[in-house]
């Protein structure tokens, strides 16, 4: 009983401690008890209900010191241990920690100015350094003319190598112009090749030259290592440059740039690069000696005021030949295009924000700023290289491109492939440089969470660029059946230079399939992204099937149309480029949507019909037209000789190479139509393919006027005029009713 007793005292005292500390009444322990037994006892069951309390998950209690006990009455006791309340867990919250940015820049930027005079001191110590003549190395100005000596052989062999391969380099240029085709692209490897000798002699000399004399330990002999890497990595970086510009070879080049912009830029790219090269050596030089910290800001800080001087001075001078190159690309990449056309705005406030990044980096003690900054300049000059390099090859192959070695304007397959390959490349260049800087420099999220994002994002994205990619193929597929705009059919008869006949009944079908096609596509893709998002698409589709039900029934007009254009599209009544007449309207068709059709008059105005309005369709360009005109001559006309001069007429006609393999029936007299008080009217008439018939009526209308006359033939006059009657008005059968165009000025037409 006692023990019970005194278990209920300490459970008490431990979490109604507030109580106690409140109550200020100095307390003894029960009896039986010592007040040392009793303080160990109540530490003894407040480290237990600690350590309860942590294998819960909650924060254990701050140290309790035991206070001095006081009796309490056996009431007081028994109501303690009845209703006592349960231990609370403790929540700590901890406060947000992290440096303010502002207030990190503001301290950083006093740092880094009260660190110059350091950084200073740190170069003065540099070519005290360079002297190890007291370690067994060498002297400073004895290492310094050695690495020299180095680097200049090394560049200079790349030089002299150059010039060596000059004359097969000429010849591999010869053969590399784009209008060569396929086979140009082995020159330009040879070329590249042979280019790339001289930096393999860089590099051989520099290793070389590393074993032999720069193989110990010492500070010069790293610093020597470092130097001559720098010098091959300058001249590897130059390299690709030197392929895509060939300053010496216009005809290799694989930019629209011209010799002379080539030339300057070349230098300018190899001037800016050799600057990056020799801050970096100079900031390992001032790592390797220990430099503090804020010294080493303060240099990152200076080379990034040197880095943006030089890349805003390559940015102005080398405007002209950017804006040609970049121009040269727009075929291909529209909006590279547009980039060089405003290069002046756009690349100084990119290398701007690129430098401020840097120097913003260097203040506020975020070193791996600068490394974003690098690898998102080597991105985008690498998507600058590559898309030259693959507007080249594409060119060389069998494209669209200017250049290209077969004629044609349709897209080919390597457009095609070059199209999907861009997409990829810039999707790859955007996700790493937006890792780089989201992750990286900004913080907005961390490496865990990148990756979940990611790995969620990462088979959407795969999914959009295989629908993109199935897209590219139906559209490359397709391509040959959607035929070129044909022109106003009737206008061509008027003008006498029909285009090429109306199109198929795929081809009519075809613009209908693709926009049903790409539907599809982007419907199914986007479902899919979504999904592969988390989000649950069965909301989605059943919303779209009861929006789609109370269109249905609200619009049965547009039903209607719908309907009706495919039971007509079914039934093959018209197609793209055929003349028809609707009652409504008459015209060549220009296309249609899924619910109406557009119909050029061949006066020029466009209507726009609902399938639902056409009714009855009369076709004029199937199969073929039979063409009846009148003339008046005089009553004394012999009729058979007449007959036999047209006849003659109709056979020249027939060996004219322009028209003859339009005539189905030649031309001819069909007979006398009626018998005026001084004329006969006398009806003519061919057979033709569907297209330009008026053609052939002039032509006929053209020799009998220049030959009737000679072999006595008369036209009847009417007042001072011949009247020319066409079958328009009449009821024969076949195509009356096509609108002809009118016979010559001194010929007008009449109606039959």
């Amino acid at each position: 009983m006692n023990a019970l007793r005194m278990l209920a005292l300490a459970l008490t005292l431990a979490v109604g401690l507030g109580v106690s500390a409140q109550a200020q009444v100095p307390t003894s322990p029960p009896a039986g008890l010592s007040q040392e037994q009793f303080d160990s006892l109540v530490d003894a069951i407040s480290n237990s209900v600690s350590e309860k309390l942590k294998a819960e998950g909650a924060h254990a209690p701050a140290a309790v010191s035991a206070p001095a006990a006081t009796p309490a009455p056996a009431a007081s006791e028994s109501k303690a241990k009845s209703k006592a309340p349960p231990p609370p867990k403790i929540v700590r919250v901890e406060p947000k920690t992290g440096p303010d940015p502002f207030a990190a820049f503001i301290d950083g930027t006093v740092k880094v100015a009260n660190a110059i005079p350091v950084l200073g001191t740190q170069l003065a110590r540099i070519p005290n350094l360079l002297d190890q003549q007291t370690v067994g190395g060498r002297g400073a100005s004895t290492f310094l003319l050695l690495l020299c000596a180095v680097a200049v052989a090394a560049v200079a062999a790349e030089a002299i190598l150059r010039l060596l391969l000059h004359r097969f380099r000429v010849r591999l240029a010869a053969g590399a112009a784009p209008e060569l085709g396929v086979r140009s692209i082995a020159h330009l490897v040879g070329l590249a090749l042979l280019d790339g000798l001289g930096v393999l002699a860089v590099w051989l000399i520099c290793n070389a030259a590393t074993g032999a004399w720069f193989t110990g330990t010492t500070g010069q002999d790293r610093l020597a290592a470092a130097v001559l890497a720098g010098i091959f990595s300058w001249r590897l970086y130059v390299l690709l440059f030197r392929i895509v510009l060939q300053p010496e070879l216009p005809t290799a080049r694989l930019c629209a740039v011209d010799d002379r912009e080539a030339k300057a830029m070349y230098l300018r790219i190899a001037a800016v690069m050799l600057v990056i090269v020799l801050m970096r050596i100079v900031g390992q030089i001032l790592v390797a000696i220990r430099t503090p910290v804020d010294a080493l800001a303060a240099f990152q800080v200076l080379g990034g005021f040197l880095y943006l001087v030089t890349f805003l001075w390559l940015a102005y001078r080398s405007r002209v030949a950017a804006q040609q190159w970049f121009g040269g690309l727009g075929e291909l990449a529209p909006v590279i295009g547009g980039l060089g056309r405003r290069w002046i705005p756009i690349a100084p406030l990119f290398f701007i924000a690129l430098g401020i990044t840097l120097i913003y980096g260097a203040v506020s003690g975020a070193m791996h700023v600068g490394s974003a900054m690098v690898l998102t300049l080597n991105l985008v000059v690498g998507v600058l290289i590559f898309e030259t390099l693959m507007q080249a090859f594409v060119r060389r192959l069998d494209s669209q491109l200017a250049g290209r070695t077969p004629a044609s304007s349709t897209p080919k397959l390597p457009d095609v492939v070059a199209r999907c390959i861009r997409v990829a490349v810039l999707i790859g260049a955007a996700v790493v440089i937006a890792e780089s800087w989201v992750v990286n420099v900004l913080g907005l999220v961390n490496v865990s969470e990148w990756e979940q994002l990611t790995n969620s994002s990462r088979t959407a994205g795969v999914t959009l660029f295989v629908a993109f990619v199935a897209w590219e193929l139906f559209k490359y597929m397709t391509e040959p059946y959607m035929g070129p705009k044909t022109k106003d059919a009737a206008q061509a008869i008027a003008d006498g230079d029909a285009a090429a006949g109306p199109a198929s009944r795929l081809s009519t079908m075809m613009p209908l399939m693709r926009r049903t096609a790409a539907v599809l596509i982007i419907l199914v893709a986007v479902m899919i992204a979504l999904q592969d998002f988390g989000i649950n698409i069965t909301p989605l589709i059943a919303g779209a099937s009861v929006f789609g039900i109370a269109i249905s029934f609200g619009s049965q007009t547009l039903v209607k149309d719908i309907v009706s254009g495919l039971f007509y599209l079914s039934d093959d009544a018209f197609r793209v480029g055929e003349y028809i007449d609707c009652g409504k309207a008459k015209g060549t068709v220009e296309g249609f949507t899924l619910r109406s059709i557009k119909l050029r008059h061949q006066n020029g105005q466009v209507h726009t019909i609902p399938f639902g309005q056409l009714g009855q369709i009369t076709n004029f360009s199937r199969d073929w037209i039979t063409t009846k005109f009148n003339l008046r001559f005089a009553r004394d006309t012999d009729i058979e000789k007449l007959r036999k001069a047209s006849k003659k007429i109709g056979a020249d006609m027939m060996e004219m190479p322009a028209i003859a393999d339009q005539i189905l029936a030649p031309f001819k007299m069909q007979g006398v139509a009626d018998i005026t008080g001084n004329a006969i009217l006398v009806r003519f008439k061919f057979t033709a393919r569907p297209g330009n018939p008026a053609a052939i009526q002039r032509e006929a209308m053209k020799r009998m006027f220049s030959t009737f006359p000679a072999l006595g033939f008369e036209f009847a006059k009417d007042g001072a005029n011949v009247v020319v009657h066409t079958g328009s008005a009449s009821n024969d059968s076949g195509n009356d009713g096509l609108p002809l165009v009118p016979p010559p000025a001194n010929v007008p037409a009449a109606a039959g």
